[in-house]
């Protein structure tokens, strides 16, 4: 291995560590705080603020932004994603998109069983059932949406373009979470907590699937 990619391989893995272990004091935080009944003030500003905006137009897409989320949308987009992945020989990123994407979906729910939290009751525009902490839809769709544009990262070349990719992913994944508070089934620090536990599941499976595919080069 060159010096120049063992120095982008070493950066690569401290960026990681960082962000995990940046995800998991955000997530304890808010854990901590859960159980400590110290969340009141801040979800209340946000879903005061979030909520200040509702609209029967704006009612209406954040309705079909959250379906994005949704486990339905995310299932079959998984399949037809998987299924491509293979067509193309990209086995081994298909089979880290799946293990990311259905690991974090049990990891999600074995979260909920522990914390046990009930969802808001201010201002339901829809219904939803299960527990609410974390926000099953945020930190489903950052590892989905954040694997996805991960995996197109890799073989893209153009700068520009790289960046178009990662600026839609980021909007995608936060206007997911912002619309779960919209419609009145998540309180914000459920959001933040499913995006901080996704962001750590999602760099832990990038790292995995980067590590394979440095291997299988040498």
């Amino acid at each position: 291995m060159q010096p120049k990619q063992e120095w982008l391989t070493g950066k690569y893995i401290l960026t990681a560590v960082v962000i995990v272990l940046l995800s998991l004091l955000i997530f304890v935080k808010f854990a901590h705080d859960l159980q400590e009944n110290q969340l009141e003030r801040f979800d209340r500003t946000y879903i005061d603020w979030i909520q200040s905006y509702i609209s029967p137009k704006l009612t209406i897409w954040m309705k079909g932004i959250t379906e994005l989320g949704s486990f339905q949308t995310l299932f079959v987009l998984l399949l037809v994603s998987v299924s491509l992945m293979v067509w193309r020989k990209k086995k081994w990123e298909a089979l880290f998109f799946m293990v990311a994407v259905t690991g974090g979906m049990l990891f999600n729910q074995l979260l909920k069983q522990i914390f046990e939290r009930q969802r808001p009751m201010l201002h339901r525009i829809v219904e939803e059932t299960g527990y609410s902490f974390p926000s099953g839809h945020s930190m489903a769709s950052i590892v989905f949406y954040g694997m996805l544009a991960m995996l197109f990262l890799m073989f893209v070349k153009s700068p520009a373009l790289k960046l178009l990719i990662a600026v839609t992913a980021g909007c995608l994944i936060i206007m997911i979470g912002v619309s779960r508070i919209y419609l009145g089934v998540h309180y914000p620090s459920d959001v933040v907590a499913g995006f901080a536990a996704g962001a750590a599941w999602l760099t832990v499976c990038g790292v995995g699937l980067q590590a394979v595919l440095v291997s299988r080069r040498s």
